[in-house]
């Protein structure tokens, strides 16, 4: 009888998980994060442009970041050098992972911000200009995917000024 008055008094409870013992008709609290603060890059995350496109100056100067749709690789995760579709001023554009909050391998920088730099479908960025530094591991790993995709991914890394 006491098992069943604790059960419907903890099922009106705001916990997100209560255990309850028919042994010792005890009642203990499993206080768990039910959404984890997330720092990858996935879909609807806000990304920061860092060039001097006039698209995303207008976007970040509206407080309207562009937001993430898709990411081009298999795990669905982005990360750096990684190509993805994003949503700004209600236009579709592309861009690529220059910097990322996650926590990255060894000897890669992680960043305060997710920073992204627009480009065209052909690799060709829309901007002139990066403000931020970039990790220089970004080479490598973009002119892989030159060879590999056949868009030019290396001017990015020509409008650069500086590395990290």
């Amino acid at each position: 009888m006491a098992l069943q008055i604790l059960r419907r008094l903890t099922s009106t409870l705001p916990v997100t998980n209560i255990t309850v013992s028919a042994t010792t008709n005890t009642c203990q609290q499993q206080l768990l994060h039910t959404t984890p603060a997330c720092c990858e890059i996935r879909k609807l995350a806000r990304l920061r442009v860092v060039d001097n496109s006039e698209l995303g100056k207008r976007a970040m100067a509206e407080g309207r970041p562009p937001r993430c749709i898709h990411v081009y690789n298999k795990r669905g995760v982005g990360y750096i050098g990684d190509k993805v579709l994003v949503a700004i001023k209600g236009q579709k554009k592309k861009g690529i992972l220059v910097g990322l909050k996650q926590n990255q391998k060894p000897k890669q920088p992680k960043f305060d911000s997710n920073n992204l730099v627009l480009i065209d479908d052909n690799g060709t960025p829309l901007g002139t200009r990066i403000h931020v530094p970039i990790p220089t591991v970004l080479r490598t790993i973009l002119k892989e995917k030159t060879v590999a995709k056949g868009a030019d991914y290396t001017k990015v890394l020509a409008i650069a000024s500086r590395y990290v």
